[in-house]
């Protein structure tokens, strides 16, 4: 008489956590949170105290301790900082030539970065590898001859001035041909197929999809343009074309300063940054990472 033996069935056993690893996700955790905690004190800090110093007179910014709540001289600084340096128009200056200076120059960077990724022509590699040549040469080395081309041009103390000699921005060519590898032939090409022109096929194809490249990138000019000090002050004489970093720079006296009127001016110029950066936040670190991933 022969027996058969029924097979066994195991049950599947849960791996239980290691001894101590909720312990060391936790603490993980509360580190993680501390460090974060850490930076955004300093990036917070100095930032508030910007803003409480700019409700301050000058002799109480330079108290022993300094003030840690507002005052109430925001609008007296406010008012000194208009009759001294014409702060509303300055103001505008620094929009118009921001704003212009980043629709130009990420029209000119998206289409050099369209063209350096799509299209394969002779010297391609050579030519991009002088663009990011300009990547590490720094910027002091060519003052005098952009200077010299301005004063030829007879544009000085004029807004061109300002916006065109940086329109073709190295940084901005390569975020925007990275973004551009990323795009399919496949797609180009069947555009191409159905009889689309080359810009038709740009601006209804391939711009499309790099909205959080196009959102990085206008976050990136702006700022570039906004925050210029040394080009601005070289080129631009009249205090009534003056932007905003090169008149904060002239009221700074040698006998006296008023750093309550100074402060407060840095404080309305930061508005607009954060500003942008809010308005174009969600796209701004997907857009940075775009093209850094090859499928």
């Amino acid at each position: 008489m022969t027996t058969t033996r029924r097979p066994t069935t195991r049950r599947p056993t849960t791996r239980r956590p290691a001894p101590g690893a909720p312990a060391r996700r936790r603490a993980g955790s509360l580190l993680l949170t501390s460090a974060l905690a850490l930076a955004l004190a300093v990036v917070a800090v100095p930032f508030g105290w910007l803003v409480v110093a700019a409700t301050h007179s000058s002799r109480e910014i330079f108290d022993s301790p300094p003030p840690v709540l507002p005052g109430g001289r925001l609008a007296e600084n406010l008012a000194a900082l208009e009759t001294a340096a014409g702060f509303g128009r300055v103001v505008l200056n620094s929009l118009v030539n921001a704003t212009l200076y980043t629709l130009l120059a990420g029209a000119v960077c998206t289409l050099a970065g369209y063209g350096f990724a799509t299209y394969r022509f002779k010297g391609r590699d050579a030519l991009f590898a002088l663009v990011m040549l300009g990547l590490v040469v720094p910027a002091q080395v060519t003052l005098v001859p952009l200077f010299t081309m301005m004063a030829d041009l007879r544009w000085l103390d004029t807004p061109q001035a300002v916006i065109l000699p940086h329109l073709a921005l190295p940084f901005g060519i390569f975020l925007m041909r990275q973004s551009m590898a990323a795009l399919p032939a496949e797609l180009l090409d069947s555009g191409r197929m159905d009889g689309c022109g080359e810009l038709r096929l740009f601006w209804r194809v391939a711009l499309p999809p790099m909205r959080p490249a196009l959102a990085a990138l206008a976050v990136f000019l702006f700022l570039y343009q906004w925050n210029d000090f040394v080009w601005p002050l070289i080129v631009l004489r009249d205090g009534a074309s003056f932007t905003i970093p090169v008149a904060l720079a002239s009221l700074q006296g040698l006998d006296e300063t008023d750093y309550g009127a100074i402060l407060a001016g840095t404080s309305v110029a930061a508005i607009p940054m954060a500003l942008v950066f809010l308005a174009l936040q969600r796209h701004f670190v997907s857009g940075l990472l775009a093209g850094a991933v090859k499928e």
